[in-house]
């Protein structure tokens, strides 16, 4: 890899670092004001709503300009999402705004890699590229959890500028502005981001026919036989991967006593696993072989379960470093696996907005039903079962589609499996 690749790493670390701590921050700012536990969740909720609406155009406005370009713009509308919450604007609203500029920075972060890399690079590059999010996944709560914390929040508060009053009373408003020096830092390395040399394409010339090229792109992907599998596999894992978020902070409240500080620490460790997970698919799993990993999320589900049966520090930490190696070594190749068959029927852009789509409409749906079973009572413990056993069946489904595939379309398959074979001679 040369220079630029880690130029784009670093620009991508320092942005999901600020992204992760700033939810901490967020929950933080909700918990000030008293709102109910079940009112949480919904800072994702609004923060994906974009990713959802904005779907159709977001992968076209990155396919229509440098990357670099783009990425900068997105950390600034994520920039103004912070100064929203400093200024006093309802926490769900701002965090809203940070997730446009989630939703415009997501298409250009991946599809450079597409455009940037050769596609034998794609799942060592992912590979990576995941494992660094996860570790900035990892730092980031990490970092919200201390910003937050009484000592440190405590120095930050004392910081006093000569003649500025700056409106920063509490833990939750400090932590939020440092978050913002670190997308600033981000925002200096987008501008650093080389342009790849690929034809920049033209944005359609009415919203509408935006839309309906969006739709096309949609159809193509979910009518690919080998696209499908993948995409399904990853709309299932984020949908349950951003509601594991929240499991697992009331699980470690409720089962183990930890304050919020404490509990978003601890759910950073699960990034350990995934970082770890996902290093391992990069050096093991080539491009073809990538449906080989569907029966490890049947395994993260069950092992999910086991949460109810641990009420130790040490053996919650083992736990959530399992889980998390369960979730990135299944996750990151069909990851690479849907890049390389969105870029070659939509391009590169178009498909991870596609992705988004997918991805987000089940955060959204998800993170309503966690919400909702909180809302009317049940436990924390009963949430941990559902969840497990939906992740498990479904994975389990999606195994049983593909292997449909391969009985009644095993030609077409073969051909697909062979192209990237060819394209990815393995790790």
């Amino acid at each position: 890899m040369n220079s630029g690749f880690y130029i784009i790493m670093a620009a991508q670390f320092f942005s999901s670092l600020a992204d992760n701590a700033l939810l901490v921050a967020a929950i933080a700012l909700l918990m000030q004001e008293d709102a109910p536990s079940w009112l949480t969740p919904y800072l994702k909720f609004f923060f994906v709503v974009s990713y959802v609406v904005l779907a159709p155009y977001v992968g076209a406005f990155a396919d229509r300009f440098p990357k670099g370009h783009v990425m900068f713009l997105a950390n600034t509308v994520k920039i103004v999402g912070c100064v929203l919450m400093l200024v006093g604007v309802d926490p769900l609203a701002a965090y809203a705004v940070v997730g446009l500029g989630a939703a415009a920075y997501s298409p250009a972060k991946y599809g450079i890699l597409t455009e940037y890399l050769p596609h034998r690079k794609l799942v060592v590059a992912n590979g990576w590229i995941e494992g660094l999010t996860v570790a900035s996944i990892l730092l980031g709560t990490v970092l919200g959890g201390l910003l937050i914390h009484a000592r440190v929040s405590g120095v930050l508060l004392h910081i006093d500028w000569p003649g500025i009053d700056t409106g920063i009373d509490t833990p939750a408003e400090a932590a939020i502005a440092v978050i913002v020096i670190v997308y600033a830092i981000a925002a200096l390395f987008n501008l650093q981001v080389p342009r790849t040399g690929v034809a920049l394409k033209k944005l359609p010339a009415h919203p509408v026919d935006t839309l309906l090229d969006f739709a096309r792109c949609v159809r193509h992907l979910w009518r690919d036989r080998l696209g499908q599998i993948s995409l399904a596999v990853t709309t299932l894992f984020w949908g349950a991967g951003a509601t594991l978020q929240f499991i697992v902070i009331e699980w470690a409240r409720t089962a183990l006593g930890f304050d919020l500080s404490r509990a978003a620490i601890l759910q950073g460790v699960t990034a350990v696993g995934i970082a770890i997970g996902a290093v391992l698919a990069s050096l093991w799993v080539a491009l073809d072989r990538s449906v080989k990993v569907i029966p490890l999320g049947v395994a993260m589900g069950v092992v999910v379960i086991v949460m109810n049966f641990v009420s130790q520090v040490w053996l919650a930490i083992i736990l959530m470093v399992l889980i998390g190696a369960l979730a990135g070594f299944f996750v990151v190749p069909m990851n690479a696996l849907l890049q390389h068959r969105g870029h070659h029927l939509v391009g590169a852009g178009r498909s991870i907005a596609v992705q988004n789509f997918n991805e987000n409409a089940s955060i959204l749906v998800m993170i309503a039903l966690y919400s909702l079973l909180l809302s009317r009572g049940h436990s924390i413990y009963f949430v941990i079962v559902a969840y497990g056993l939906f992740v498990s069946g479904t994975m389990l489904l999606v195994q049983w589609w593909y292997r449909h595939n391969r009985r009644k379309h095993a030609a077409e398959m073969e051909r697909l499996l062979a192209f990237a074979r060819a394209e990815a001679p393995g790790p």
